[in-house]
């Protein structure tokens, strides 16, 4: 089973927030013993909106699976701790700026010195390398600087962010397809390697046909709305109780939607005969479209469209979604029990093979749950090990 594809791999998450701790969650997903090692002030996405009995549900969503402890990288003996971790550590995964791991005497070149089989992951906002290296950067600064916030929205609209975090998520993908790649390299030479994922090379990575096509004709996009630029019909169709999107711009899938909708006339119009005539003349033809679909609700669109083949589906809410079949027949949630958040519904890991439907060993964890246990496991006389608790400063 994929989800056991891991197991005995231990992974040290230095990584706070959402990119690095889903690239360290996939890890967990997959098996590996992940320790999350924060702060005592915690992982900042603790804090953000919503919260359950005061956990923030971010980061329920992405720190399952792992174990937490709470280390002090200021205090020289709280270091010497991290660097026992990542003495017997496969995998670690840090977040910080560069140059933030080396004031620590954690950075890869100190620590691979004493590990040379360690996979170490850095991710960062513009890579270890370049003029832009220190600069600070979250996922909505990302989508501005790389593009993605200007060609979403509507046109002639403000900018418009993606509402989810998706250069985030995105960048820890990434990150996790270099450090898998890692590990099977060094499955064939025994040596580890320093990886990294950028935020900003990942937030371009995700717009690999646009900058392909900007870089062929030269031509800036501007928002584009619900449309796809390449073809269309391949948009948003406002029916007479809500919208569906609609992509029907193959040539047989083309015919069959004017067929569908009563308007066989369109297939042979110049304008709209072939996919380069139709994108030169899309405002025009969505009109014709729209006056007739505005005839009918969703379901009739939905069901006549399906019957001919067309790819259409409705443009769903999330309730809509949580309650329809492809959500509830893949079981794409699980009810985990959090020792302070109670019960709760999240969405599950969709790694895995065919029929597999890999569930949750642990729920998040709180803030330093695991630290006795995971110390406890490097040998540290007891006394040692409450001295180190002791040492943290109280939270606020």
């Amino acid at each position: 089973m994929l989800a056991n594809s891991l197991e005995g791999l231990r992974v040290i998450d230095f990584t706070q927030v959402m990119a690095g701790p889903s690239c360290t969650q996939y890890l967990a997903d997959l098996g590996a013993d992940v320790v999350k090692v924060e702060a005592p002030s915690g992982d900042l996405s603790r804090a953000l909106s919503p919260w359950v009995h005061g956990e923030g549900v971010a980061f329920l969503a992405l720190n399952r699976n792992k174990r937490s402890i709470v280390l002090d990288l200021k205090q020289s003996a709280h270091r010497l701790v991290a660097s026992r971790l990542v003495a017997e550590a496969d995998v670690v995964v840090e977040s910080f700026r560069p140059g933030v791991m080396t004031r620590f005497g954690l950075d890869y070149a100190e620590v691979s010195a004493e590990n040379p089989r360690l996979i170490y992951c850095s991710v960062s906002a513009y890579g270890q390398q370049g003029t832009a290296r220190d600069l600070p950067g979250v996922d909505g600064v990302l989508q501005a600087v790389s593009g993605l916030m200007s060609v979403t929205g509507a046109p002639g609209g403000q900018p418009c962010k993606v509402p989810v975090p998706v250069v985030d998520l995105v960048t820890g993908s990434f990150a996790t397809i270099s450090i898998l790649a890692a590990l099977a390299l060094r499955q064939r030479t025994g040596s580890g390697q320093h990886v990294e994922a950028s935020m900003f090379a990942s937030a371009i990575a995700l717009q690999h046909v646009s900058f392909a096509s900007y870089f062929a004709d030269g031509h800036v996009p501007g928002p584009q709305g619900n449309a796809a630029p390449y073809s269309t019909p391949n948009e948003a169709l406002r029916c007479a109780d809500g919208w569906i999107m609609v992509a029907a711009y193959h040539p047989a899938r083309w015919l069959a939607l004017c067929t569908a909708i009563g308007a066989p006339e369109l297939a042979s119009d110049p304008r709209f005969a072939e996919n380069k005539n139709r994108l030169q003349h899309r405002e025009a033809l969505l009109r014709l479209l729209e006056a007739r679909m505005l005839a009918h609700p969703r379901a009739f669109w939905l069901e006549r469209f399906a019957a001919v083949d067309i790819i259409c589906g409705p443009i769903n809410d999330y309730a809509e979604v949580a309650q329809s079949a492809p959500f509830v027949e893949a079981a794409l949630t699980e009810n985990l029990l959090h020792p302070v958040a109670g019960a709760l519904t999240l969405p599950r890991s969709v790694i895995g093979a065919v029929g597999e439907r890999p569930r949750a060993r642990r729920a998040a964890p709180t803030l330093g749950q695991h630290t006795r246990e995971v110390l406890d496991e490097l040998g540290m006389p007891p006394e040692d090990i409450e001295a180190i608790i002791a040492a943290d400063p109280p939270l606020n």
